[in-house]
């Protein structure tokens, strides 16, 4: 794993953790401007979750990193993303971009978050495709 710094985002929650991990996968962006990209292709994706709260959980975590990594390694390490349910729909907002496949980590993370009693938020996901190219994801409204 490549030591890095990542973007922060601002917030005003007690608890911060950030979880980094990779996976490998293949894909393809079946759209006549992707160039290259149409034929499928793998990554070692390089991912960094950051997770945020107030209150912890009952083990004294605000989430287990150990989760946290299991959920994405699970559903995506070696296969291929557009086999996914999430990208499976052939509109271009579900082809497995950098951009669609951070935003759709975040979704699962924090529909795992959602399940905990301490209701912790996932406030950014950092996907790296490349050495050269990456993807921050945050969404746009956090309520606490």
């Amino acid at each position: 794993m490549m030591q890095q710094i990542y973007p922060a985002a601002t917030h005003d929650y007690s608890f911060e953790i950030n979880k980094d991990f990779h996976f490998a996968a293949a894909h393809y962006i079946a759209h006549a401007d992707a160039g290259k990209c149409k034929q499928t292709h793998g990554h070692t994706y390089f991912a960094n979750i950051t997770i945020v709260g107030d209150e912890l959980g009952s083990t004294g975590f605000l989430v287990n990193f150990k989760t946290v990594k299991e959920l994405i390694e699970r559903r995506f390490d070696h296969g291929v993303l557009n086999e996914d349910p999430a990208f499976s729909n052939k509109q271009s907002e579900f082809f497995p971009t950098t951009e669609v496949i951070a935003r759709t980590i975040y979704e699962i993370i924090q529909d795992h978050l959602n399940t905990l009693q301490n209701k912790p938020l996932c406030l950014q996901v950092y996907l790296r495709e490349t050495p050269t190219s990456y993807c921050v994801y945050r969404p746009r409204k956090v309520d606490k």
